[in-house]
């Protein structure tokens, strides 16, 4: 085989992906996954997809209508309605925040996380898996101030891959992911 691997074993995807990995042009991160870090990616979600912003503000609206309505009708603040307002709102207010939490919990305790990103794809490895993605699997990019957020190509943009910026240990990386990112998917 021209890839130097032996026929043997040539059952796993994930070691002949590395295979075309040009190192002189990967862009390596290593990093512990934080809540903030998916926080990011669920509000860069939030933005690109826009129908939750949608729903959650015609919610808010509707249970802070209610509220005035009702305290202009008797011509007093009802408490009970006022506390179940204040619930909702601080519910809208914490759900992504909550799901951030939600999402640390699942990949927290895998500790590090190594990732390789290639011409050929990101490969992102922990101390318990290895999970290898084409660029066909995203639909674009977006940047923030400390991350880069990859949003998946499906219509609901079911997952998202955040690769934090303090990840980069080398100078000049930043510049090469960058690169890499434009070139292999679109800024969205």
């Amino acid at each position: 085989m021209a890839e130097g691997h032996s026929a043997e074993g040539t059952d796993s995807g994930a070691e002949n992906s590395d295979v075309v990995v040009d190192e002189q042009t990967a862009v390596h991160l290593v990093y512990r996954p934080q809540p903030a870090d998916t926080l990011v990616g669920l509000r860069v979600r939030a933005r690109i997809k826009r129908i939750g912003l949608l729903l959650r503000s015609v919610f808010l609206t509707l249970w802070v209508g209610q509220w005035l309505l009702s305290t202009v009708g008797r011509g007093s603040v009802d408490v009970g309605l006022t506390v179940l307002v204040l619930f909702v709102v601080l519910v809208v207010w914490g759900y992504p925040r909550l799901q951030a939490a939600q999402v640390q919990r699942i990949v927290g305790w895998q500790g590090e996380y190594r990732v390789t990103v290639s011409p050929a794809g990101i490969t992102c490895r922990s101390d318990h898996n290895t999970l290898v993605q084409k660029w066909s699997v995203f639909r674009g990019y977006r940047e923030t101030a400390g991350h880069f957020v990859l949003l998946s190509r499906d219509p609901n943009i079911m997952w998202v891959d955040v690769l934090p910026k303090r990840g980069v240990h080398e100078a000049g990386d930043l510049d090469r992911l960058r690169a890499i990112l434009d070139q292999h998917t679109g800024r969205v």
